[in-house]
């Protein structure tokens, strides 16, 4: 082969190049198949309850006026404390998922167990067009948008409106003036564009951002063109506690429909969600 001097021309077997290309192949094939298995075992499964899913395939969707979903355990306390503790709310469906700080089962028909993380979803008897999803466990990364589409999946888009409540540290809020102990907890908002309701708080400020499901949900519904509102709520304490779960309740009032909040919430739920925060607390545990 004619060259100019100098250069270095690498010269390989065909056998080798042929044996090379077979292994080469055969690793890709077991590469896909590898990430197909761990996609499938990360895939999140929203299963109905056999009553609303007649309701569903009859409509092709279910109809739901307002979506409240509250993640973390600060919003999702108030919502056993101050909402789900009066009667008149029926668990309806559930998202089931894997990943590595999961402790629930990744099969599409495993429903939560007692006592674990979840993300169940109520909906009110008085109006079955309200629904509550209450989210405590924790949902990687790769899972968050397919959470999100999978729940507004089984919804009508018309006349929807989404409001989620959400707990943060205050660590993570950013703002260039002091905050002392007495200006804590605190809402701040996030909206959409087609969202037109009046905010019970100020709008979060820049340069604060929002992350996980929150954030997933906002983005779908900003896609979408749903109404929906964020409410962050940034409090200085690791778990729920009275205080920080009654600054939801201004949140409330934004919704088209009315829900009854309980005034005086149940003595033995109050109990509970406290138990655990001081069982977690406990330096001796």
């Amino acid at each position: 082969m004619a060259t100019f001097f100098g250069e270095v021309l690498s010269v390989y077997s065909r056998a080798v190049e042929e044996d090379d290309y077979d292994d080469l192949e055969e690793e890709n094939e077991e590469d896909a198949q590898i990430r197909r298995e761990i996609e499938e075992k990360r895939e999140v499964h929203v299963r109905w309850c056999p009553e609303v899913s007649k309701t569903a395939e009859s409509s092709e969707h279910l109809h739901c006026s307002d979506l409240i979903i509250a993640v973390g355990p600060s919003a999702a306390g108030f919502i056993s404390a101050y909402v789900l503790s009066s009667e008149g709310w029926t668990q309806v469906g559930w998202a089931s998922l894997w990943n590595e700080r999961s402790r629930g089962s990744s099969r599409p028909d495993a429903a939560p167990q007692s006592g674990e993380p979840s993300f169940v979803i109520y909906q009110q008897n008085s109006c079955p067009s309200v629904l509550i999803c209450q989210c405590t466990c924790y949902i990687a990364e790769d899972q968050l948008f397919q959470c999100a589409e999978k729940v507004f999946g089984s919804l009508q888009r018309r006349s929807l409106n989404v409001m989620v409540l959400s707990d943060s540290p205050l660590a993570e809020y950013r703002t260039p003036d002091y905050l002392n102990g007495s200006g804590t907890p605190f809402l701040r908002a996030l909206k959409t564009s087609t969202y037109t309701g009046n905010l019970p708080c100020p709008l979060l400020e820049q340069p604060n951002i929002v992350t996980g499901l929150p954030a997933a949900v906002l983005s779908h519904c900003q896609v979408q063109r749903i109404p929906a509102v964020l409410f962050q709520c940034f409090t200085d304490v690791l778990h729920p506690d009275s205080v920080t779960m009654e600054t939801y309740k201004p949140a409330l009032s934004c919704l088209s429909a009315s829900l009854k909040l309980e005034a005086c919430p149940s003595v033995e739920v109050l109990h509970k969600l406290t138990r655990i925060s001081d069982a977690q607390n406990n330096l001796y545990t």
